[in-house]
Order: C-alpha cells, then sequence, then structure tokens
C-alpha cells in the first residue's frame, strides 16, 4: 500500500465523504466564530466513524481550525477568564481519559448522543433566561472547566458550557472568540498525547485521512467570517439546535 493510501476502514463511500467533508466545513465555521455548532461534527462524525474513533480524527481537524482563530482574533483574547478555566479544563480531561478508555463502543455512543442533547437542552433554556447572569466565582468556574474538560474528552462537546459561560460574562462577540480560541487551542493540544498513547485514536492513517478533509475547514473558515459579519444570531442558532437534537436522537438507532 502506497504510504498515502487510506487503509481500509477509512475506504469511505460517497455519502461517507460528504458528512466527513460537511463536518470539517462545520469545523471550519464554528472555529471562525459561528459557535454552537460543534455537536452538529460531533454527530456526523460518529455516524461516519463511531463514537470513540470519530474524537480523534476530529482533534487534528479542530487544531487546525485553532491556529487560524488565534491567529485571527488574537488581539480580542481575555486572558482571565481563559486563566480560570483552563486549570479545571485539564483535570477534566483526565477523569474524561480514565472514564471514556473504559467505556464499551456502544455504550460511548448512546454517551454522547445523551450529552449532545443535553448541550441541545442547555443552549435551548440559556436562549429563553434573557437577562440571566451567572456570578463569577470559582465555584462556578470550577464546575464549568470540570464539565467543559470532561466532555471535550469524551466527545469534543465543551463548547456547550464555555459558551454559557462566556455568554454569562457577557463578553463582546470578539472577545468571546478570541478568549475561546486560546483556551481550546492549549487544552486540544493537552488532549493529543492521551488520543496517541492511551485511546490510540490517532494515528498516522487518521493524519492521512484528516489531511484529505482540511480543505473543508479552510472553505469553512472563509465562509465563517463573513458570516460572523451578517448573521442574525437568533433565528440560526435555533436552527442548528433543531438539526443538532435530530441528529443525536438518531444516533440511538444507529
Amino acid at each position: 500500500m502506497n504510504f498515502f493510501d487510506l487503509p481500509e476502514q477509512f475506504q469511505l463511500s460517497t455519502i461517507e465523504w460528504a458528512f466527513a467533508l460537511l463536518a470539517a466545513f462545520i469545523v471550519g465555521l464554528s472555529k471562525s466564530g459561528i459557535k454552537g455548532i460543534a455537536v452538529v461534527i460531533v454527530t456526523l462524525l460518529a455516524y461516519v466513524f463511531g463514537g470513540k474513533a470519530s474524537t480523534g480524527i476530529l482533534l487534528p481537524l479542530l487544531t487546525v481550525g485553532d491556529i487560524f482563530a488565534i491567529w485571527y482574533y488574537n488581539k480580542h483574547a481575555q486572558w482571565n477568564y481563559l486563566w480560570k478555566l483552563l486549570p479545571w479544563m485539564a483535570v477534566g480531561v483526565l477523569i474524561g481519559v480514565y472514564v471514556g478508555d473504559e467505556l464499551p463502543e456502544q455504550l460511548f455512543q448512546y454517551g454522547m448522543a445523551a450529552i449532545i442533547l443535553l448541550t441541545v437542552a442547555m443552549m435551548f433554556w440559556w436562549d429563553r433566561q434573557k437577562n440571566l447572569v451567572i456570578p463569577d466565582n470559582p465555584l462556578i468556574q470550577s464546575v464549568t472547566g470540570l464539565m467543559a474538560g470532561f466532555t471535550t474528552m469524551v466527545g469534543n462537546l465543551a463548547g456547550a458550557f464555555t459558551n454559557i459561560y462566556f455568554l454569562a460574562m457577557r463578553l463582546p462577540k470578539e472577545q468571546f472568540i478570541g478568549t475561546a480560541a486560546w483556551l481550546f487551542f492549549f487544552i486540544n493540544l493537552f488532549k493529543l498525547p492521551f488520543h496517541i498513547y492511551v485511546w490510540k485514536t490517532v494515528s498516522m492513517d487518521t493524519i492521512l485521512l484528516n489531511l484529505r478533509l482540511v480543505p473543508g475547514i479552510i472553505l469553512g473558515l472563509w465562509v465563517g467570517v463573513y458570516l460572523v459579519k451578517i448573521i442574525k444570531e437568533a433565528h440560526y442558532r435555533k436552527l442548528i439546535l433543531i438539526l443538532t437534537a435530530v441528529g443525536a436522537a438518531a444516533m440511538f438507532f444507529k
């Protein structure tokens, strides 16, 4: 087999390639500032590759998007909020490494679906709480960080928790995006050794697959930067949340 050929498990059908490229495109959208849609990515990749395997396939794609985001939004990052969450997220990742490695594949998939549905419910609830302000105190920071770290390890789904936290802190759009960009760049690099050496979900084979999906990310980044400037968030968020809930429910029957 040629070095650049994909192994048999990554010989995808046309529809599977379409789903994978769509997921990569949405990674670009998400990292360029269209937040709240990461669950769509997870749903698509889990459908194509399975629950646990998809987490390792997605991680390098997220890191590519992180690099763009920290370059584009770097000057807007609010480091005080980042340092409040990052240590707790690291602890949550370590918990997720241990728990996730012991889960059977089917249970892992069901767990991801349940987390996605919980995420959607949280975001719907947040949208209805127009005047909600969450106190910026150590308890909120620790709970948010632990939950974000655990869910990012077992399913790359930390966005819901960090999004709610940053929205509650009333960060302006650019500061929200810039702070989240650095936060996830650090935490995704922290996760990488565990995916390589413990879960064994990142390998040369998965990296070769990632390289074929990078064009989708680049297109998503380009489109996302444009959309951030013009999009009406309320209608868009509701549509994405509905589609995500349907996708997550479908995972129970895959």
